[in-house]
């Protein structure tokens, strides 16, 4: 990317809130991949880098947390700043208080505001009524941080990324909703298998499709894992009852069962395919040990990714 497109994309950034890959543009994506990778590498080789000196950053936590919560403390603190654990029981909203309210205080006392909950509708109020930059850390519509730092991961180990395939074996939930809306974005093709009854949300598809037909991309829904994982360069699972939906752990293990990423289903996708899962994972259920801690398997790197992606994120918009 050209220095003048860069500093023109860096202008435009800042003091943006970011709640979905949805409100961005390609070329802000590649861009914050790119300054991901980057201070990847200042932080490997021990160069400092503290654009954020000074600042602070509230981080509400009503959903619990390990990825999300060290690699945006630890994050903050690299950059240069501080950060604020905050938990429903530490605030007033766990008490009553709007979040209209919540965020017109803290934005006197904050430079950004990071939330991981679990109604969408919070994180797009808070970001309403908020003065500062807001980051959705994860809600039960989506997961943005998450899908940045994937597709840096895959951009590192791929060297590209439009025209890839990734396949997602799953429920459609958080995680592939932004996953699609980053493929669509980025010109990736994505195919998801997913028994039925557990398709990803239908306006998310509808905005998928428009995204990815723009950027000659191509998006599949359908049952069958093994045609979702063919010729595939990167397969992609998740726990099949995620936060909020253990009650549903029995019901979710009979619907799922025949959805497990394993040794057999694989063979279906390129020799050279990524193995990827957002964590925690349950080794034996949506994934066999065989894969998961295979030489395909880049969890590690996905999840150390998380602090590069949501740096560039956070030394963009703040």
């Amino acid at each position: 990317m050209a220095g003048t497109a860069q500093q023109d994309l860096a202008v435009q950034l800042r003091g943006r809130d970011f709640i979905g890959l949805v409100d961005y543009a390609p070329e802000e994506i590649q861009y914050l991949i790119e300054l991901a990778v980057e201070l990847k590498r200042k932080q490997k080789a021990g160069e400092a880098y503290q654009p954020l000196k000074g600042k602070t950053l509230g981080m509400i936590f009503e959903k619990s947390s390990t990825r999300t919560r060290v690699s945006f403390e630890v994050g903050m603190y690299q950059l240069g700043g501080h950060a604020l654990f905050l938990s429903k029981n530490d605030l007033q909203i766990g008490r009553g208080e709007s979040i209209h309210d919540t965020a017109q205080t803290l934005s006197r006392y904050l430079d950004g505001i990071m939330i991981r909950t679990f109604a969408h509708r919070t994180v797009i109020e808070l970001a309403r009524a908020a003065t500062v930059p807001v980051i959705n850390g994860l809600t039960d519509l989506s997961h943005p941080c998450q899908a940045l730092a994937d597709y840096q991961t895959i951009y590192e180990k791929k060297g590209r990324l439009q025209g890839l395939k990734v396949a997602y074996i799953g429920d459609g939930n958080n995680m592939v909703h932004s996953l699609l809306m980053g493929a669509a974005k980025l010109g990736v093709n994505f195919a998801v298998a997913t028994p039925e009854g557990y398709e990803p949300d239908s306006e998310v598809l509808r905005q998928c499709n428009e995204s990815a037909a723009k950027m000659g991309a191509t998006i599949y829904v359908g049952a069958d894992p093994k045609e979702a994982v063919a010729d595939a360069d990167v397969i992609y699972t998740d726990v099949w009852a995620s936060m909020g939906f253990e009650a549903e752990q029995k019901e979710r293990e009979i619907a799922f069962k025949n959805y497990q990423v394993n040794d057999e289903l694989v063979k279906y996708a390129k020799k050279d395919f990524l193995f990827m899962h957002c964590l925690p994972a349950h080794r034996g259920e949506e994934v066999s040990e065989g894969v998961i801690d295979g030489p395909n398997s880049v969890i590690f790197d996905q999840a150390e990714n998380r602090l590069h992606a949501q740096k560039a994120v956070m030394a963009a918009i703040l």
